[in-house]
């Protein structure tokens, strides 16, 4: 019996997620979904990542309707998968056994299959009651392993000395730093899992670092250990995808994880296409019926042109494997990156598998993600980020920084939330070096939490002098799920009095997602609502509307029509050239719009929500010495408090006369999805607070002004 290789389609969860920032709506999935029924895969992955978060914030779509639709379509035929952080679930924070519990409980009535369950930390304490869950409520548990290096050795250095000292003085030798990341560090993982009850074991190459030649040993080392089927995951972007895919399948892999050729490649995985050419060449039957698959291939085109906005790459160019006939010079490179690969000659494999991708238009490998071993949606969100803060500058020393600070937080792998997590650190060390202040002057919540001890065990024990500096503390503080608060669920005086959250699966969603899921579900309510109309009086003369000054100052202007997200300005306000003025949503896209130069707000015309259109006036300037409402009445001091960087706040904990006493938590405020606390740096009395909650604002806005 020939070998045989099962197929999970990553393309609707993981494919979108990594070429088009989770952007494909429901109404994209609902054309795809009736061929995917017939299509054959071993399972699809619909849910999980970033999706749950993703649909409602950019596309104002439930997660739960996502799910059933998808378990609707497929008639049990393929297996329905998700993705899901272990004690994190789809968050940033670890979570109590009870929300997990309410979380899987729905996903499966709803109609999934397998959970894939990975930790951060690779601790398997916080997978363990995940893989108990799923198994109890009827799923599959998918046990990941997340694959990571060891740092690089850093190179010998030379001591200083003269030239005769020099004639009899040694080199330093740098100390090799011990390996953690062995094939049997990911293998003793996988077997713990298995003895827990995973029932598939998932080698997770997140940041598609696995090279050949690893792929080749881990998943032969996994085969030989585990009775379970054994999946590889992995991507594109540094350029061994295609190469470790062709190795996996030789030593056996019996699940291997694609896309369909549109959403294939680059960021991504590999596409199936190409996996089908190979498979076929060495006689490893594909369980998957490509006729349907090229019919999907067909109806993704359309898809990838709707995402065009969010786009970063270039269409590759068609292939159908059922009818093209390939050109003799790139069919010979399929059979040398085969020869290759079972000679075990690394280079001449990779160097074939770049050339397939190059004659089809796939991207380039990406060195600069090879070189600084990171994931490249880490990347792209570091870039995303620092462009929205103005810090674009900060870039190269935070990609330079990043090792440093993995290897104080305990060597931990970079996957969400740790990538995140780390990334947005390396940049505030960035930051504080920028500024000449020492490193670690600004940390935010998540990554205390983390060198606490509060997402688990790291693979490396953290340092206490370390962790004495950051929390305060050198001792581990591990995550005490009894100090975990439900989220309220309000009741809605504005719009009838109803509850937020109408049932359970909307109050999971608060309990998960609170900040996005309220204006999520606030919408869902306004929907529902219908005002009682008031009794009707006698017909008497309506009063005459007041009438509005009339324009005289500058105004800003809606460059395109849109929603109005937040305003981060009002009257009396002065604002420097570059602030940002207000947020605003076009073409699915959210806008900064900035000052052009030193200006004094004198009225705004909008409120987040409003719809407007292009050239619907926004806010009217007004000139120095105009007399404003709202206008500061007193100028503002020097003892003040500016923000370290850009971002949105969430709290604020004080109020203009408040006595405050030197570490005392003054705000809250996100910045690169991470909440810092703000404290006084000595005992002091509040003045005046220039912010409120979910302002945004830009590196050394005035927050809070001292007597």
């Amino acid at each position: 019996m020939g070998q045989k290789l099962k197929i999970r389609d990553l393309t609707l969860r993981d494919g979108q997620q990594s070429l088009f920032a989770t952007r494909l709506n429901q109404a994209n999935i609902d054309k795809l979904l009736p061929l995917y029924e017939n299509a054959g895969f071993y399972a699809m992955e619909v849910w999980g990542g970033a999706v749950p978060d993703s649909v409602m914030r950019y596309l104002d779509e439930s997660p739960w309707n996502r799910l059933r639709s998808a378990s609707q379509a497929m008639k049990g035929k393929s297996l329905l998968t998700a993705l899901s952080r272990g004690r994190n679930l789809f968050g940033y924070v670890p979570y109590p056994d009870t929300v997990l519990e309410g979380f899987y409980k729905e996903a499966i009535k709803n109609g999934l299959n397998v959970m894939r369950i990975f930790d951060a930390l690779n601790d398997i304490d916080n997978v363990k009651e995940s893989i108990k869950l799923i198994n109890n409520l009827g799923g599959i548990p998918d046990g990941a392993v997340c694959y990571t290096v060891d740092p690089k050795e850093e190179p010998v250095q030379e001591e200083k000395v003269g030239f005769f000292a020099s004639l009899f003085s040694k080199k330093k030798k740098a100390v090799a730093p011990e390996k953690i990341f062995t094939d049997e560090y990911f293998v003793e993982k996988a077997k713990t899992m298995e003895a827990l009850g995973a029932k598939i074991i998932t080698l997770k190459d997140m940041a598609g670092l696995v090279s050949p030649s690893r792929a080749a040993s881990i998943i032969s080392k996994l085969k030989a250990a585990v009775k379970v089927p054994v999946d590889f995951h992995t991507h594109c972007t540094p350029g061994y995808g295609l190469g470790s895919a062709v190795m996996a399948m030789i030593h056996g892999v019996d699940i291997l994880d694609t896309n369909i050729w549109w959403f294939g490649g680059g960021s991504a995985a590999p596409a199936i296409e190409l996996i089908y050419v190979f498979a076929k060449k060495l006689g490893i039957e594909v369980e998957a019926n490509m006729e349907v698959v090229g019919q999907i291939r067909d109806q993704l085109r359309e898809a990838r042109e709707s995402l065009k906005d969010f786009d970063l790459g270039k269409l590759p160019n068609a292939f159908d494997p059922l009818n093209d006939t390939l050109p003799a010079e790139i069919d010979a490179q399929f059979d040398a990156a085969i020869k290759a690969a079972k000679e075990v000659n690394e280079e001449a494999l990779l160097a074939a598998c770049h050339a397939i991708e190059a004659y089809f238009g796939f991207p380039k490998p990406n060195l600069l993600v090879k070189e600084a071993e990171v994931p490249g949606g880490m990347y792209s969100n570091m870039v995303a980020q620092l462009k929205s803060l103005q810090a674009e500058d900060l870039l190269d020393d935070a990609m330079r920084l990043i090792p440093k600070v993995r290897r104080d937080a305990g060597l931990v792998p970079l996957v969400t939330p740790t990538s995140q997590i780390v990334g947005s650190q390396a940049v505030s060390l960035a930051l504080d070096r920028k500024k000449g202040n020492p490193d670690y002057s600004n940390t935010s919540n998540q990554f205390i939490s983390l060198i606490k001890g509060e997402y688990g065990k790291t693979p490396v024990a953290i340092d206490p002098a370390f962790r004495e500096k950051i929390t305060g503390s050198p001792i581990e503080k591990p995550y005490d799920v009894s100090s975990y608060k439900k989220p309220e669920n309000p009741i809605l005086e504005d719009l009838g009095g109803v509850k937020l959250a109408s049932n359970d699966e909307e109050y999971l969603l608060l309990e998960l997602l609170p900040s996005v899921a309220n204006g999520f579900l606030r919408r869902r309510r306004a929907e529902e609502y219908t005002p009682v109309e008031a009794p009707k009086a006698e017909a008497t003369e309506a009063p005459a509307k007041e009438a509005q000054a009339p324009i005289t100052g500058e105004t800003l202007k809606a460059p395109m029509g849109g929603r109005v997200i937040s305003i981060n300005v009002k009257p009396g306000d002065r604002v420097k050239k570059g602030e940002v003025l207000l947020v605003y949503e076009a073409m699915k896209m959210e806008n900064d719009v900035v000052a052009e130069k030193d200006v004094i707000i004198k009225r705004v015309f909008v409120k987040p929500e409003d719809v407007v259109n292009t050239d619907d006036v926004m806010i009217e300037f007004g000139v120095e010495g105009e007399e404003i409402a709202g206008a500061a009445e007193a100028p503002i001091s020097n003892n003040v408090l500016t923000a370290p960087m850009g971002g949105r706040v969430i709290s604020i904990n004080v109020k203009p006369g408040d006595s405050v006493k030197k570490g005392d938590v003054l705000l809250v405020y996100e910045a690169m999805k991470m909440e810092n606390d703000v404290l006084a740096e000595k005992d002091a009395v509040i003045k005046r607070i220039f912010v409120k909650p979910e302002d945004i604002v830009n590196a050394d806005a005035l927050l809070i002004e001292f007597e």
